[in-house]
């Protein structure tokens, strides 16, 4: 009955269940004790399945979760666009924007077993929440429910709606035609339309204004929803946050910093005074070796001052910003010699940073490879750039090169100047003199001064007003 009746059976219907056809064989063979068979039965299509089925959904992890808030009388909802894990910070900082949208803190905050607020150990539920969740509720003023572990239909004024909330998303993707995004706010926007969509019912509006009647007031202050750290910026202008490398303005190299580390972002603070965000890296399961996310903007004119050590930076690959310059970059090094493949590549990140423009750079960089065109020279004329501080063209010098005879007419004068004076020329000799004492320090208490006697220093001898007795340093210190 299996291979000529129930196998031709699941090939035009797979969806059919061991149950339906069961039943069926009851039909077409009464009498039989088909019942004893129906585990076999169920063994029988799940091994079918797994070989010969359809393919199945398949989920696809993604690097973002959402954290979905919902008013259960109105219906009311806010969704948010969440990074990394069940992070307590994530939960705060989200559970916060929307009691302040929706004007106001309800009685009481029913979740599942997040690891975010619970320990989840076996025991009394009473002493599993975690104290960050127990003193944000402290603050806001309400009460922490939770539904048991493992048992989501117990909290089923959010399970079910929020599935019809993804259905929704995913109809406006299949709408839209592409599930790439360019930047994260452009899929955060769509996260808001669906929301805002579902929120703009008559409906919906007017049960919010009566539900609003019965919350509570905010509280006047906001409670932290970041986690506050102390770094030191390092030499090699970056810091390090939970295993994980950022670079920083090299301005700031040796300064100590706050950040305010949040689930998507880190806020740097300089004693009090902002600096600036950063996007903020998690480690996804299963991957593996150093995780770092390098602004070259940080570091650019640093390393324009010295553009060759771009050729063995340890932050080579992390420095170029995306593979179409990673790719790029091999290609300079193929048809230039290193040194100047790297003074090539640095000037233009340089530009690119000058300008906030990586796309229309590349590709002129790109096309002067094409063409053979491409120097170091050309790329600093079409933009306009000029040397690094330090290496601009000097001014050329024209210095001629001096005679010979020039340097002894410098030590024992012309002929005319020799005999000058008298009408008569007067012999210059050289001779040599004993040792010259030379002074050092002495012992002023007892009067008198030491002397240290020179080598043999060969002096020029001549008549008064030569320019070897007015000028020898050694003649002077004779005299």
């Amino acid at each position: 009955m299996w291979d000529t009746v129930l196998v031709p059976m699941l090939e035009k219907a797979p969806q059919l269940e061991p149950q339906t056809l069961l039943l069926h064989l009851e039909q077409i063979r009464p009498g039989e004790e088909w019942f004893r068979r129906k585990r076999t039965l169920q063994r029988r299509v799940e091994q079918w399945r797994a070989l010969h089925g359809p393919a199945q959904e398949v989920m696809f992890l993604q690097e973002h979760r959402l954290f979905h808030f919902r008013l259960p009388y109105s219906g009311w909802c806010h969704v948010a666009v969440i990074h990394g894990g069940e992070s307590f910070v994530a939960l705060s900082e989200a559970l916060q924007n929307a009691l302040a949208l929706c004007g106001g803190v309800p009685a009481e905050h029913r979740t599942d077993s997040l690891s975010a607020c619970f320990r989840n150990r076996d025991g009394s539920y009473a002493g599993d929440y975690t104290s960050r969740y127990r003193e944000l509720c402290a603050h806001l003023g309400v009460i922490a429910t939770r539904n048991n572990r493992g048992v989501a239909h117990e909290n089923g004024a959010i399970e079910g709606p929020h599935r019809h909330w993804k259905h929704r998303l995913e109809q406006q993707l299949i709408q839209r035609g592409s599930r790439d995004f360019a930047t994260e706010a452009d899929y955060r926007q769509l996260v808001a339309q669906v929301t805002a969509t579902l929120n703009s019912r008559h409906q919906v509006q007017g049960n919010l204004e009566i539900e609003r009647l019965h919350l509570q007031p905010l509280p006047v202050e906001r409670f932290a929803d970041y986690e506050p750290l102390v770094v030191r910026v390092r030499s090699t202008s970056t810091i390090e946050v939970r295993s994980v490398t950022y670079s920083v303005p090299s301005r700031l190299i040796g300064q100590q910093l706050t950040v305010h580390l949040r689930h998507d972002r880190l806020d740097l603070f300089l004693r009090s005074q902002f600096v600036q965000t950063l996007p903020r890296l998690h480690r996804q399961a299963g991957q593996i070796g150093p995780l770092r996310r390098i602004d070259f903007r940080h570091v650019i004119e640093s390393l324009r001052r010295k553009p060759r050590a771009l050729l063995r930076a340890q932050l080579q690959t992390d420095l170029l910003p995306g593979e179409n310059w990673r790719q790029l970059w091999r290609q300079l090094l193929a048809a230039l010699p290193p040194d100047e493949a790297a003074k090539v590549m640095v000037d233009a990140l340089h530009v690119a940073a000058r300008t906030d423009d990586l796309v229309d750079v590349e590709r002129y960089l790109r096309r002067q490879l094409r063409r053979s065109e491409l120097s170091l020279t050309a790329l600093r004329d079409h933009y306009g750039l000029r040397p690094p501080r330090g290496l601009a063209a000097l001014p050329q010098l024209d210095i001629s090169e001096h005679t010979l005879s020039s340097y002894d007419e410098l030590l024992v004068g012309t002929p005319e100047q020799a005999g000058a004076g008298n009408g008569s020329a007067i012999a210059v000799e050289t001779v040599e003199t004993a040792p010259v004492p030379q002074p050092v320090a002495g012992d002023r208490a007892a009067g008198h001064s030491r002397w240290l006697e020179s080598s043999q220093l060969p002096l020029c001898a001549g008549g008064a007003g030569t320019p070897a007795a007015a000028s020898s340093p050694s003649a002077a210190a004779v005299a």
